[in-house]
């Protein structure tokens, strides 16, 4: 497929504090609005890159919602993440030159093109860059790291919760609702991130829907009680 690309300026872009610096001056917009000159159709299904393929730039998502991947030697697929509007992808192909998952849109979806050789080049003219993508790889690394205690410590319903909290509070950052969601994967994929069965992600969605903390229409979610979410995410690890 031939992707649909066309030029792009960060400084016009209503997403742009999402995933560049802010308070640059006039010049260091304009050499910024260098960085992307593509954006990138991506449908429903597809896929924005594969694992091994050459890492050639960072990409920063316009519209839609995608997953990570990465496939089991027995063939399942085990999801390491879900991204959305105004976040960075692709900095899992940084450390070899190849990517090492695969990223694949949930619903149709437009990402900016952002080749790397570019970002270190104006990184080195444009200090706040450069501090920018730091702070981008230092969030997913501690992103990683709170999965991997999520997955180590938390019963089902504890990371069920922390899920969806963590989901609304992102979307709210990016001027959605607080409490109210579509739910882009499935409880299958939502269970393979999370380390749970998909009955259990299932069952453990009825018991929030039995107990009023949800309400649940197909992939249209409402928290009703967000305060019991909070309480279970912060319970004692041996309650």
């Amino acid at each position: 497929m031939n992707p649909q690309s066309f030029k792009v300026a960060c400084s016009n872009c209503n997403l742009r504090e999402l995933c560049m610096p802010v308070d640059l001056s006039a010049a260091d917009l304009d050499r910024i609005d260098e960085l992307v000159g593509t954006r990138r159709k991506v449908p429903r299904g597809e896929s924005l890159y594969h694992h091994g393929a050459n890492f050639t730039s960072l990409y920063a998502i316009r519209s839609g919602f995608f997953k990570t991947s990465v496939t089991l030697e027995d063939g399942r697929e085990q999801v390491t993440g879900f991204q959305m509007a105004g976040e960075i992808m692709g900095l899992d192909g940084i450390v070899s030159d190849l990517h090492t998952c695969d990223a694949v849109a949930l619903e149709n979806a437009e990402v900016c093109v952002m080749p790397f050789d570019k970002i270190e080049e104006l990184s080195r003219e444009v200090s706040a860059l450069q501090h920018h993508v730091h702070k981008i790889m230092s969030r997913e690394i501690v992103r990683e790291h709170s999965v991997m205690m999520m997955l180590g410590s938390m019963r089902a319903e504890e990371r069920v919760a922390a899920f969806l909290l963590n989901l609304t509070h992102r979307l709210h950052a990016r001027g959605f609702s607080r409490s109210e969601l579509v739910l882009r994967m499935t409880r299958e994929e939502i269970g393979s991130y999370l380390g749970l069965k998909i009955e259990t992600v299932s069952r453990t969605f009825s018991k929030f829907v039995d107990e009023g903390v949800l309400e649940v229409k197909q992939k249209n979610l409402r928290i009703l009680q967000p305060d019991t979410l909070h309480q279970l995410v912060n319970a004692p690890v041996n309650s």
